[in-house]
């Protein structure tokens, strides 16, 4: 008897997971979030990402602390206006006052990989 209120514990806790999730999943589609972009170096090239697919430099991806991965962001660079579509593969960054690492290619389409760090803007798309 002792299995019974184990096993409706677990089927609540699945429940409101899903909602939770569902619930989550409807509001990143109004998210924005502004602050400094910086890009992987080339050393974490071929190296799993938290995904679990390995990191292309070439690739239009990118790290976000809390974005469900799969999740597609318009990156804009506020200092030129240039922006690109990022898919979230990965967690980071873990540097304070930035919100997301880019890959390389992502980072130069809008940024010159000299500078390093660009002030960004991070909106969702549906």
């Amino acid at each position: 008897m002792k299995i019974l209120p184990a096993i409706l514990l677990m089927l609540t806790m699945v429940c409101f997971g899903c909602a939770s999730a569902s619930v989550q999943a409807g509001k990143t589609s109004s998210y924005s979030q502004s602050g400094k972009a910086s890009y992987y170096a080339d050393k974490f090239q071929g190296r799993s990402t938290a995904s679990g697919e390995p990191y292309d430099k070439n690739a239009m991806t990118g790290a976000h602390r809390k974005l469900p991965f799969g999740t597609r962001v318009r990156v804009t660079n506020t200092a030129n206006g240039k922006s690109v579509i990022v898919r979230i593969n990965d967690r980071g960054p873990f540097t304070k006052g930035r919100v997301i690492d880019l890959s390389r290619a992502a980072f130069s389409s809008i940024g010159n990989t000299a500078a390093g760090v660009i002030p960004v803007t991070v909106d969702v798309i549906d």
